[in-house]
């Protein structure tokens, strides 16, 4: 079975390929000829998983998964949510990001959030949503250079580094996105047609 990952990311495409079943094949964006940059222009992560996984399955064809994440901040009201990529302009630069960020949390004693992951499934004429949240404080500085995003300035509970200064292996056990994928996996699993 073929099953799109509508990414543009090989590293992302890879690292997910790794925890499907052999009977299914993810192909990239590219794999399937779209070099379209799908516009995400929903109000919440669950909208803009369903654009993208409708816009590869209405013009590809292809039964498609999509994600779509976003930092909410209990002190900003949920921001920068949906617009986690773009909090600091249109440039989607991480350390701009960031920095915006920690500027607005200044001198805030509140400072939870939590990541949270949507994944938009189309397969067979229907539509699944899954979803991983993971707990967490922001720190008043960045640590860490791995990961990506808002790694450096998020520490999830009940540990005392970010994201950034975390393993992989951890990261990939605890983070949303792994819980979202966990649940992908768990539906595709209980699927009868994966194992015929």
């Amino acid at each position: 079975m073929q099953l799109v990952f509508a990414t543009h990311n090989p590293n992302k495409l890879k690292e997910v390929q790794i925890l499907f079943p052999k009977e299914i094949e993810l192909l990239s964006l590219e794999d399937i000829g779209c070099m379209d940059e799908i516009l995400e222009t929903a109000n919440d992560l669950e909208g803009n998983a369903t654009l993208k996984a409708n816009f590869v399955t209405e013009n590809y064809g292809y039964p498609c998964f999509a994600d779509d994440t976003g930092l909410l901040v209990d002190a900003l009201d949920g921001a920068p949510g949906v617009y986690s990529a773009r909090y600091a302009g249109e440039q989607k630069n991480s350390d701009d990001n960031m920095d915006k960020l920690l500027l607005q949390l200044d001198n805030q004693t509140n400072r939870s959030a939590h990541f949270k992951t949507v994944i938009a499934l189309n397969l067979n004429n229907e539509q699944f949503l899954f979803k991983g949240i993971v707990q967490g404080d922001i720190t008043t500085q960045k640590k860490g250079a791995k990961g990506f995003g808002y790694d450096p300035i998020f520490k999830p509970n009940g540990y005392d580094k970010t994201f950034a200064e975390l393993p992989i292996s951890i990261k990939n056990k605890i983070s949303h996105r792994a819980k979202a994928i966990e649940q992908l996996l768990a539906f595709f699993k209980n699927q009868t047609h994966v194992n015929k």
